[in-house]
C-alpha cells in the first residue's frame, strides 16, 4: 500500500498517523531464515531484531516509524539509516517512567514526529480524526470468561495462532504489542492530554518501571513468552512463577518457525495441566481389559499394554527407525505377542511423543510431559521431580502427590546434553552405549569437555583420543557434561527431592552418578525407566476408559 508506515510497538502513537490519514501497519516478522539480516547487522542481535530487519529489506518496506523500548531497536534504526533508502524512518524516544518529566519528552516526541510526517508525506494533522481514534482505542474490553493470558514480549500472529490451534480456551494478547488501550481522551491541549495516554497504558511494556501486577481473575492459565536471549521478561516470569496460582508455561522464541514441534509439546502439555480440558473418555464406563500407551519417541518406540489390575501384560522397546506410523505398530504387535492378545482385545490406546500425533493407532495423544509424570508417579509414588534424558531433548518436571504436572522446563533447540549426544559420542569411540555406562564409573583422572555443543565436542573428545586419554576418563568427562548440561534445568524448575529419572538414558550409570554428584541427591531409576512414558499413556489410556 503506497504510503503505509509499518510500526512494531504498541507505545507507537498509531492515533497520530490516523489524524494524519497516513494508513500504518503492524509488521509481524516470521522469516524461515536471516539470510539478509546477517547480511549488515551484528550476528549477536537477537532473533526478533533480525526478523524485523529481514522483514523490511525482503518486503522493500521504505517506511518505518520505530520506539526505543529497548537496545534492538536502536541499532535496527542504525542498519535502516546507514543504508540510506528509507523514504521515512523514524526512532521515536519512550522513558522508563511516567512522570511529569517523561510526559513532557513524550509531548515533545508527538510534536517531532508531526514535524516529520508533516515534511516527507506532505499532509496536516487533523486534531479530530486523531481524537476520534484516542477514543476508539480506550473503548477496548477484556474477557470476561475462562481464558489463556499470553503476556511478555511480542510473539506476533504466528506464535497466537498457534496457541489457539493447541488451546482450545480463549487467548487474550497482553504481549508488548497486544491489548493496547489508552486512557479516555480529556480535555486541554491535544499533544499534553496525547502524552499522558500514551505512556500511562493500561498494560505498560515491562521494561517499565512503573510496570504494574496484572490482575486476572477469569484467566485459566498464564503463557509468559520471551525473546530468546532477552533478560527484561525472564525477570517477570520469575516474579509470576512464585505468586502465581493457574498454571503457568514460559516460552522462548526467535521469531522464526523452526522447532515447531518442541512448541507443540510445550503448549499441549500445559493445556493438559489445566482442569477439565482434557479427557478421552466417550462418557460412557466400560468394562476395561486392556489399555495400550505407545511412546513414539526420536530414537525408539516403546509400547506397554496395562490390564484391568494395573499389571504390564507386555511392553517392547525398538528402534523408532524412518517411520512413527510403522514404528509404532511394530512396537505395539510385539507388545500384543507378549501379553498373548490381539489388537481386538484393546479398549483404548494413548500415543504420546513427538509422533504422537502421527502414528494413526490412538484413541488421544497426550505429551510426554504428561505420560512421564504419571509414569514416574506410578514407578516411584514419593517421586517429586522427573529427569528425563530423552533422544533429542531433555526434561524436567516438577510432579505433585498425585502425580499431576505442577510445572516443568524443556532444554533449548538443542542436542546438547540428550542420548542423541551420547550416541554420537560413543560412535566417535568406538563404544556401544551399554559400555560406556560402566567404563564412565572407573576413571582416574578429571577430563572437562568444554563444549556441548554436538559438533566442537566430538572434536574435543578427538583429539583426547589422540592425546592417548584413556577411554575412562573421557566417558566420565561426558557424563559430568550431560549433568552440567540437566542440572541448571532442575534448579531453574525449583526441583526437590525425591527424584527420578525416566528415558533411555537414565539406564547409563555413569550419567545417574554424575547428576547424584551435581545435585547432592540419590536419584531412583525403575529397571522399567525407559518404558516410562509409554507407561503413562498406558495408564492415562486405562484411567481414561474407567469413567
Amino acid at each position: 500500500m503506497a504510503d503505509t508506515v509499518y510500526y512494531v510497538c504498541k507505545y507507537t502513537p498509531l492515533e497520530l498517523l490516523e489524524g494524519f490519514d497516513i494508513p500504518f501497519e503492524r509488521l509481524d516478522p516470521a522469516p524461515v531464515s536471516f539470510e539478509c539480516a546477517d547480511s549488515c547487522a551484528h550476528p549477536n542481535l537477537c532473533g526478533y531484531g533480525k526478523a524485523v530487519l529481514e522483514e523490511v529489506l525482503e518486503k522493500g518496506i521504505d517506511s518505518l516509524l520505530l520506539v526505543d523500548c529497548c537496545d534492538v531497536c536502536r541499532r535496527i534504526y542504525d542498519v535502516l539509516l546507514d543504508r540510506g533508502n528509507m523514504k521515512f524512518l523514524f526512532l521515536f524516544s519512550l522513558p522508563h517512567k511516567n512522570g511529569n518529566a517523561e510526559v513532557s519528552l513524550i509531548e515533545k516526541e508527538l510534536r517531532r514526529l508531526s514535524e516529520a510526517l508533516k515534511d516527507v508525506f506532505g499532509r496536516h494533522l487533523k486534531e479530530e480524526k486523531a481524537f476520534a481514534s484516542w477514543h476508539k482505542s480506550a473503548q477496548a474490553a477484556d474477557l470476561k470468561e475462562p481464558h489463556i493470558l499470553l503476556t511478555g514480549a511480542h510473539g506476533g500472529k504466528v506464535l497466537l495462532d498457534t496457541i489457539r490451534e493447541r488451546i482450545v480456551l480463549p487467548v487474550v494478547d497482553h504481549t508488548c504489542t497486544g491489548n493496547r488501550r489508552l486512557l479516555a481522551p480529556a480535555g486541554g491541549d491535544f499533544y499534553n492530554g496525547y502524552a499522558h495516554a500514551l505512556l500511562k497504558q493500561e498494560h505498560p511494556c515491562m521494561r517499565m518501571q512503573f510496570r504494574r501486577e496484572e490482575s486476572d481473575p477469569d484467566a485459566a492459565g498464564i503463557i509468559c513468552h520471551t525473546v530468546k536471549f532477552c533478560d527484561y521478561y525472564g525477570f517477570a516470569y520469575r516474579h509470576r512463577r512464585e505468586n502465581s496460582e493457574v498454571p503457568l508455561l514460559k516460552i522462548e522464541t526467535d521469531s522464526t518457525p523452526q522447532s515447531s514441534g518442541q512448541l507443540h509439546t510445550r503448549l499441549d502439555a500445559f493445556h493438559e495441566t489445566i482442569p477439565a480440558q482434557n479427557s478421552i473418555s466417550d462418557g460412557k464406563k466400560k468394562t476395561i481389559r486392556y489399555a495400550a500407551g505407545v511412546d513414539s519417541g526420536s530414537a525408539s518406540t516403546d509400547a506397554v499394554i496395562l490390564d484391568r489390575e494395573y499389571h504390564i501384560a507386555g511392553s517392547a522397546v525398538i528402534p523408532t527407525g524412518q517411520g512413527a506410523a510403522s514404528g509404532a505398530k511394530k512396537a505395539l504387535d510385539l507388545a500384543l505377542a507378549q501379553a498373548g492378545i490381539s489388537l481386538s482385545d484393546l479398549d483404548a490406546i494413548v500415543t504420546t511423543g513427538y509422533g504422537r500425533e502421527t502414528v494413526g493407532v490412538s484413541d488421544a495423544s497426550v505429551t510426554e510431559i504428561t505420560c512421564h509424570a504419571r509414569g514416574a508417579h506410578f514407578l516411584y509414588p514419593k517421586a517429586r521431580t522427573v529427569i528425563d534424558i530423552g533422544g533429542q531433548d531433555s526434561k524436567v518436571i516438577r510432579i505433585d502427590e498425585t502425580g499431576a504436572v505442577i510445572n516443568f522446563v524443556m532444554n533449548d533447540k538443542c542436542a546438547a546434553g540428550t542420548g542423541r549426544f551420547l550416541d554420537m559420542m560413543a560412535r566417535t569411540m568406538e563404544l556401544d552405549l551399554s559400555s560406556m555406562s560402566e567404563m564412565g564409573l572407573h576413571w582416574q583422572n578429571k577430563v572437562v569437555i568444554s563444549s556441548m555443543c554436538t559438533v566442537f565436542a566430538e572434536s574435543e573428545v578427538v583429539s583426547l583420543i589422540a592425546r592417548n586419554t584413556p577411554a575412562e576418563d573421557i566417558i566420565h568427562g561426558l557424563n559430568m557434561a550431560v549433568a552440567g548440561k540437566t542440572v541448571p534445568l532442575v534448579h531453574r524448575l525449583g526441583g526437590e527431592p525425591s527424584y527420578i529419572m525416566t528415558g533411555g538414558v537414565a539406564h547409563n550409570k555413569g550419567v545417574v552418578k554424575a547428576l547424584e554428584e551435581k545435585l547432592g541427591e540419590q536419584i531412583f531409576v525403575s529397571d522399567k525407566a525407559q518404558l516410562c512414558g509409554a507407561l503413562g499413556a498406558a495408564l492415562i489410556a486405562l484411567e481414561g476408559g474407567r469413567k
